[in-house]
């Protein structure tokens, strides 16, 4: 599934503010910081289910508001850091929607069966010896 192919452009709010750090005089004067704002409940490109999966996934990137806030103050130019923020939202939004692998068991195997089980004759051992000895 490819979450691009999706035009989520259309439902993104960007917010510009000041960015700290370093950066001298244009730090002080230029918006530089970008914050995406995409609400999850209101959209209308992604099904329930994955709204649901984005919500439970992401729960400490979401307001009380359902909105997902990403945030990008890395570069010195308005421009490059909405097009890291939307980056991204792309990265998290597919890695969200991603599903795990399923874990196979597998069995151990008889070396390190043995191994364990001799380890614990040796700690037996050890413990046994600092036992007082009744005279």
């Amino acid at each position: 599934m490819d979450i691009r192919n999706r035009n989520f452009q259309d439902e993104f709010v960007f917010q510009t503010s000041r960015s700290g750090g370093p950066g001298g005089q244009n730090v002080n004067k230029v918006s530089t910081k970008v914050e995406l704002r995409f609400n999850i409940p209101g959209s209308a490109l992604l099904t329930e289910d994955e709204k649901a999966i984005i919500s439970d996934k992401l729960i400490n990137k979401i307001n009380n508001l359902g909105e997902l806030i990403l945030v990008s103050q890395k570069e010195r130019s308005q421009h490059k850091n909405k097009e890291n923020v939307i980056e991204k939202f792309y990265l998290l939004i597919e890695k969200a929607l991603t599903p795990r692998k399923k874990r196979h068991q597998t069995k151990p195997t008889k070396a390190s069966v043995e191994r364990r089980l001799e380890s614990k004759r040796v700690q037996a051992k050890t413990k046994i010896n600092r036992k007082d000895v009744d005279l």
